[in-house]
């Protein structure tokens, strides 16, 4: 997926409810996010969905007379309180799935952790971008090196597969890893910049 922030232009474009270009934009951008979000909360996937669509319905409705103010806070958080009330509301009406999930092994995050869940999914939104990008424009065995260090496989092996020496293989990381902090950090600065731009 190419990299794109929550432009000035899309924001503009989703005042109109009958910009449905729009709407299927943000919901590429923003959809996994919150349905992510929804997941990580406990709720069954068909619940999950639900609380995605009752966002994008709330986004609909808000999004005419919505005007970013950064002296508020980011559009993020709004976004993030948007996925947080709808999450509890989700939850409250499906008490009986709660049920069902308190007597699973896995436990049920509280409400108060949805603010650290939906800020866990915002920065792995930026790091799949990210790394969507180094796929793009970084040699393939430089990114399948990349890749098997993150599985955890040791330098030694992955050298010795790949023809190469140790130290080559920790340049690789390395390049990869800064390549990455600064792709995030040019995401989030746009993103910044952008929603400070809308008011």
């Amino acid at each position: 997926m190419e990299w794109k922030t929550t432009r000035l232009s899309l924001l503009d474009r989703l005042a109109d409810p009958t910009e449905a270009s729009a709407w299927r934009e943000f919901d590429h951008l923003y959809g996994e996010p919150i349905l992510r979000c929804a997941l990580r909360s406990g709720l069954q996937l068909a619940d999950a969905e639900d609380v995605r669509q009752t966002v994008l319905l709330g986004l609909v409705s808000a999004m005419p007379r919505f005007r970013f103010r950064p002296d508020l806070g980011r559009f993020r958080s709004y976004l993030g309180r948007s996925v947080t009330n709808a999450v509890t509301r989700q939850r409250k009406r499906r008490a009986r799935d709660l049920e069902r999930a308190r007597q699973s092994a896995d436990p049920v995050p509280q409400l108060s952790d949805l603010d650290e869940i939906w800020e866990d999914e915002w920065r792995n939104r930026h790091l799949r971008a990210a790394f969507a990008e180094i796929q793009r424009t970084h040699d393939p065995s430089s990114v399948r090196v990349f890749e098997r260090l993150l599985a955890g496989d040791p330098p030694e092996e992955i050298a010795l597969e790949f023809s190469l020496r140790v130290d080559a293989v920790y340049k690789i990381k390395q390049r990869i890893r800064d390549r990455m902090r600064d792709l995030i950090q040019a995401q989030t600065d746009t993103e910044e910049r952008e929603f400070a731009c809308r008011n």
